[in-house]
């Protein structure tokens, strides 16, 4: 039977993520074959694997960083929010429907059986694994029927490292406080206490940190300093969408309300004179070299908040001289019509932005697929890419028909079906397509900075770069050596058992 660890967090993005991809690495590099679980994630940045199941993206990292193929199992149940009190509900990569708070609530002590079944087959493919909550286990309006935090530790019967965050301040309490709202039983599974994302000289925190073991009869395993590494966030909580200045080239982001899979245009994020802005408001898109609109978990209420405030008229303003590119619920926004007559979002229809010439059908059925192929012969300014490979998911709920003759974006392969298939449309320089992770393969990322660069006359040679899963490599490792140089790692192995 495998071994079991769990990172728990005294709150939403404390840093257990990252610590758990860190140890996932570290164990890997130690010879142990490591899966990362999380039983209940809420994101809206998701996955598709081989099997055309969806997961959250924070495990598809964590498997990265472990060397092995993501899977549904490392993340039976995914809470996509659809509103502010309510979700779509996937139980081992499929939709089960939407639920609001409080119906999921009274249900979720239902899907323990699931949960199990998952784990257990992760133990027959493990020597380790490791396991990560969600937000913090002292929320005491929650703790009944838990199945994320405590009650997760509980179920597999594995050891907690708490995890504070000092960056945001009041991290003893943050700590003390978690600790002291346990019960007797919970308290007695957390075996060590990590301080995360430190900026100072450690000398003087150390003082505090005797008091916190003092206090808490705990152990403080290590102070892990704040890194600055190229890595997948999460979700909503990220510190991409800090404002940011305009570089040489420069990319505008459209931050939907509902924004979904933001990851797609991580890979910009490392090239050398790019500036990847986030942006909500007209005045802040100014005049950037390409806006990028991204998915939404609900297409067409994120359209009606860029129409109403001023968005769509600034996107559409500068269509003929800017170039646009849409991915997913962005894709079909960019179209003539989204029609939904089985209310999967709003119900009805609404007006496009009219930039490609397309009418999009909400559907019932959620599309999930993994797909391999290339460019077509696309014209405009990323006439560029015509040919090269790409690769990528797609997740959506409806299709998108031409209304015309049209140029597509890519020919495909669905790697699940088999079936061969053309997507996208490109007009003028408003580009977009279903494909995820569009640009995340082999230089293509760097062959659409170094388009916009000609464009505006600078060197050929901007933008060049490594292919993007080598650089995910070195971050990896990076993240590694940063939580083993922190961490009591012989400490850690004896509270695994190892």
């Amino acid at each position: 039977m495998a071994k079991s660890i769990m990172i728990q967090g005294t709150m939403s993005s404390a840093g257990k993520s990252l610590v758990t991809a860190g140890l996932c690495r570290i164990l890997r590099q130690d010879g142990f074959r490591t899966v990362p679980f999380k039983s209940q994630n809420m994101a809206l940045n998701s996955f598709i694997t081989d099997e055309g199941l969806e997961m959250g993206r924070a495990q598809v990292t964590q498997a990265e960083a472990a060397g092995v193929k993501p899977s549904v199992l490392m993340n039976p149940i995914l809470l996509k929010p659809t509103t502010d009190t309510g979700s779509q509900v996937i139980v081992n990569g499929e939709s089960i429907g939407n639920m609001s708070a409080v119906e999921y609530f009274a249900y979720k002590k239902k899907l323990i059986p699931e949960i199990m079944s998952a784990y257990h087959a992760l133990e027959e493919r493990a020597d380790i694994i490791v396991m990560e909550g969600a937000g913090s286990p002292a929320e005491i309006n929650l703790k009944e029927d838990d199945i994320v935090n405590m009650g997760m530790a509980n179920l597999a019967d594995a050891p907690v490292l708490l995890v504070g965050d000092i960056d945001r301040g009041g991290v003893f309490a943050q700590l003390y406080g978690t600790l002291a709202l346990l019960e007797t039983e919970e308290r007695a599974r957390v075996k060590g206490l990590v301080i995360n994302k430190f900026r100072g000289d450690k000398k003087i925190l150390e003082p505090g940190l005797r008091m916190l073991e003092e206090r808490c009869q705990v152990p403080t395993l290590g102070v892990i300093p704040y890194l600055y590494l190229n890595l997948e966030d999460e979700d909503s909580l990220t510190t991409r969408f800090n404002k940011k200045d305009e570089d040489l080239i420069d990319l505008a982001v459209i931050r939907f309300p509902r924004i979904s899979n933001f990851t797609d245009f991580d890979v910009f994020e490392r090239i050398e004179g790019v500036s990847l802005r986030y942006v909500d408001s007209a005045a802040e898109l100014k005049n950037p070299d390409m806006i990028l609109l991204p998915g939404s978990k609900n297409t067409m209420a994120d359209l009606m908040w860029a129409r109403q405030n001023g968005l769509e008229a600034a996107i559409i303003h500068r269509a003929e001289t800017t170039v646009i590119f849409g991915i997913c619920g962005g894709y079909q926004m960019l179209g003539d019509h989204i029609e939904d007559p089985y209310e999967v979002e709003e119900g009805g229809s609404i007006r496009g932005m009219g930039l490609l010439s397309m009418d999009t059908v909400l559907e019932r059925n959620k599309i999930r697929t993994q797909v391999e192929g290339s460019f077509g012969e696309i014209p405009g300014v990323l006439s560029g890419l015509s040919g090269l490979p790409l690769k990528g998911y797609e997740i959506h709920m409806g299709q998108s028909a031409p209304s015309r003759d049209f140029c597509p974006v890519c020919h495909l392969l669905d790697t699940v079906s088999g079936a061969g298939k053309e997507d996208g449309m490109v007009s003028g320089n408003v580009y977009g397509t279903y494909v995820h992770g569009v640009f995340d393969h082999g230089n293509l990322a760097s062959e659409v900075i170094r388009a916009l660069a000609k464009r505006k006359g600078l060197s050929e040679d901007f933008g060049l770069t490594m292919d993007y899963e080598a650089f995910k490599e070195t971050q990896y490792n990076a993240l590694a050596d940063a939580v083993r140089g922190a961490l009591d790692m012989d400490k850690i192995y004896r509270i695994i058992g190892i």
